[in-house]
């Protein structure tokens, strides 16, 4: 009983909210591409904006990672505790006597 309460509960991604992730981004970086295009500047604030954008999409991608990796290892050091705890729970015995 007590192991069915400590097992975390791991979040699912349904395949609808996947699609609508992927469809966002897209969207959005469709119509900053569209927007930077039709800017009525030089060429060079255009390669200079787009490779804002870019480095902003990918460090967005890397602080996503780094936001995933954290809650894993949490994740982990929790699970580490939580069995430490149940194994201290399962041996101990509560009308154990010490014999001198």
């Amino acid at each position: 009983m007590l192991e069915a309460m400590s097992k975390p509960v791991q979040p699912t991604m349904t395949t609808a909210y996947f699609l609508q992730c992927v469809i966002s981004f897209g969207a959005a970086l469709t119509s900053v591409a569209i927007g930077v295009y039709h800017l009525p500047v030089d060429g060079w604030v255009r390669a200079f904006l787009t490779v804002a954008v870019l480095y902003a999409v990918t460090s967005s991608f890397g602080l996503a990672k780094c936001v995933r990796d954290r809650q894993e290892v949490e994740n982990m050091s929790s699970r580490i505790d939580q069995a430490r705890l149940d194994r201290l729970l399962s041996e101990h015995d509560p009308y154990k006597t010490e014999a001198a």
